[in-house]
């Protein structure tokens, strides 16, 4: 009797099928095998899913740090930013008091200028003041002396010579 259902020998592949064999046996059959293998087999996915998952958490621990590192480096720029802008305002400041200061100093120093010349005129002119008062002084005594002497009692006597001796009793 001829069948026409074919068997499984006439059913043979020509084409390499090794690949999708490894991948059935790697998974396992539903039925077959012990259960210290299936164990082993759950044990294995457990622990890549538990690696994975350590990965997992790694890699996001490293994307958060280097996000908050981003966020630390721009608001350490933010604030050496704001630093420098501080420190040229301070710069701004120190140049006005700078020029008011040279300003008043050049102003006190003209006037410290001004009174030293004057007060050296003045030295002179005392000087010559002075000079002058003291020339009038011996005038005035010289014309006293005059006046004394010419009223003094004894201007008409006769001066002795130093030989002769004064009376003892006039």
């Amino acid at each position: 009797m001829s069948s026409t259902v074919p068997t499984m020998e006439s059913l043979e592949c020509d084409w390499d099928c090794s690949q999708l064999f490894s991948t059935i046996q790697s998974v396992g059959p539903a039925g077959s095998g012990s259960a210290s293998s299936e164990q082993n087999q759950t044990h294995s996915n457990s622990g890549l899913d538990e690696s994975n998952l350590k990965l997992s958490i790694i890699e996001e621990r490293k994307r958060r740090r280097m996000m908050s590192n981003r966020e630390s480096a721009r608001r350490s720029r933010m604030r050496k930013q704001k630093h420098l802008e501080n420190l040229r305002n301070l710069v701004n400041q120190l140049r006005i008091e700078n020029r008011e200061l040279t300003s008043r100093l050049r102003f006190l120093l003209y006037h410290c200028h001004s009174v030293r010349t004057d007060n050296d005129s003045l030295r002179s002119e005392y000087t010559v003041l002075r000079q002058k008062l003291s020339d009038m002084q011996q005038i005035l005594l010289f014309k006293q002396l005059q006046q004394f002497s010419s009223t003094w009692p004894y201007n008409n006597v006769p001066v002795m010579s130093e030989q002769t001796p004064p009376p003892l009793i006039i």
